[in-house]
């Protein structure tokens, strides 16, 4: 786990996410204190629970990306998911458990991507020889009766030999190969074409189920003729997979979902019970009653066997433009003892938000358009006129925050995205004035921007 302070943590979010002070001081705080945990004596070690956190503001103000960048930061397993797309046991719908589910297969992943980097050296030397092996077939045994017990002779490579697959090797990694085919084995399994069908809370089975089928049936394997450079990518990533130690790699992962997991469950104002409700609804009550074992700690079974919920980091968030946080049950509530609230952007929040982080919108749509050999010049006048313009939209219309300004600047764009492959080598420069002229006419017919902006 990376080892950043507080004050290191929110320096980094700023990089990418403007203002939201309180709400990164919290995220920092929940990922300090995971560190914090691993260096306190062993015996008081497990008593320390996470302090899992709400996240309360109207959409596109940075709530994901905060979540998103802080499991990055900390190089933990992340998984995002929608509270509405879950459903009370008993109904069709997704279990909540499949989320640590799917937030342990990530984290094999992760792990398996890490080791791969690892042995990568290995496996591109051991590549290098099986396609050295294509290029230049090994000297075969000569066919000799041999007395029984006796070893059998085997020809000894010669020098002309030796010399020529080193020659060969020079070429090989100087490119000079680069268009010459081989001819490859690749295996690949067969997918089952039966399906399985469980009832919820039993997808364990069904996969277990599926990988038996799939593990019965032979695996088809299909020589291909491919290039020398694709061929030796092919080779180093099955001699890769075959060096790691899948077993460890499985407990790492089980360990870092356990102990320093991130859960984000967006839209938990829609399962919030709202009074004047009535009749059945599997996606409110229940769903946070399902919710809670997961939160406040259990085992949950997955396929790589049981993983432990009791240190995984919950970060809820909502927009509760109708619901309230008190709308939750009393439990849940419990459950998430830090609350941050997160301001609407404004005017001035877009300006900066157009220029500041590393992945603002006017670097990217400068790339883009480079790559065309158009250079995209935007005026400080203009950026202040794209600002105003997606503030007064969202104060119009719905208010979906920074994601507005994706919806201005590609109507902006649209004209010169379209034209840009017939424009090589022009500068383009936006300026208030072609900002009014594109955008102005919609902002005048109401009911037009509506549908467009």
């Amino acid at each position: 786990m990376a080892t950043f302070t507080p004050r290191e943590i929110v320096s980094e979010l700023d990089r990418y996410i403007v203002g939201q002070r309180a709400a990164k001081r919290a995220v920092a705080i929940a990922l300090r204190n995971r560190w914090r945990r691993l260096h306190v004596p062993p015996e008081l070690r497990d008593e320390i629970a996470p302090k899992n956190i709400i996240m309360i503001g109207p959409t596109g103000v940075g709530k994901t990306e905060i979540s998103r960048r802080l499991a990055k930061l900390g190089q933990a397993p992340f998984v995002k998911v929608e509270a509405s797309k879950f459903t009370e046991v008993g109904y069709v719908g997704r279990d909540v458990e499949s989320i640590i589910r799917d937030l342990t297969e990530l984290a094999i992943n992760m792990v398996r991507e890490e080791e791969k980097e690892k042995v990568r050296v290995r496996a591109r030397e051991q590549a290098e020889e099986r396609v050295l092996d294509l290029l230049l077939p090994p000297v075969r045994p000569e066919r000799r009766i041999h007395a029984v017990g006796s070893e059998p002779e085997r020809k000894a490579a010669t020098p002309e030999d030796s010399a020529t697959r080193e020659k060969l090797r020079r070429m090989l990694r100087e490119g000079k190969l680069d268009e010459r085919l081989v001819e490859l084995e690749v295996t690949k399994p067969v997918s089952s074409m039966i399906e399985v069908m469980t009832p919820q809370g039993m997808e364990e089975i069904e996969t277990n189920l599926k990988e038996m089928l799939q593990n019965l049936l032979p695996k088809k394997s299909k020589k291909t003729r491919m290039r020398v450079p694709e061929a030796l990518e092919t080779l180093a990533q099955e001699e890769a997979a075959r060096l790691i130690d899948m077993e460890a790699a499985t407990k790492e992962a089980i360990r870092r979902v356990e102990q320093s997991g991130i859960v984000f469950i967006d839209e938990i104002d829609k399962i919030a019970g709202r009074e004047g409700m009535h009749g059945p609804d599997v996606s409110r009550e229940g769903v946070q009653r399902d919710l809670l074992p997961i939160v406040e700690g259990s085992t949950v079974n997955t396929k790589h066997g049981p993983v432990r919920t009791d240190h995984v980091l919950f970060i809820a968030s909502g927009a509760f433009h109708i619901a309230k946080p008190s709308d939750l049950i009393p439990e849940f509530q419990g459950r998430f003892p830090i609350r941050v609230e997160l301001d609407a952007l404004t005017q001035a929040d877009f300006i900066r938000i157009l220029t500041e982080p590393e992945n603002a919108l006017i670097r990217q749509y400068t790339a883009l358009l480079a790559t065309e050999h158009v250079a995209l010049v935007f005026r400080d006048d203009a950026i202040a006129e794209l600002a105003r313009i997606a503030a007064l939209v969202n104060e119009r219309t719905e208010n979906i925050g920074a994601r507005r300004l994706h919806t201005v600047m590609e109507r902006l764009l649209d004209e010169i995205s379209f034209d840009a492959p017939e424009m090589g080598g022009r500068e383009v420069v936006i300026d208030a004035a072609y900002v009014r002229e594109r955008l102005n006419p919609i902002l005048q017919d109401q009911d037009l921007s509506r549908y467009i902006l």
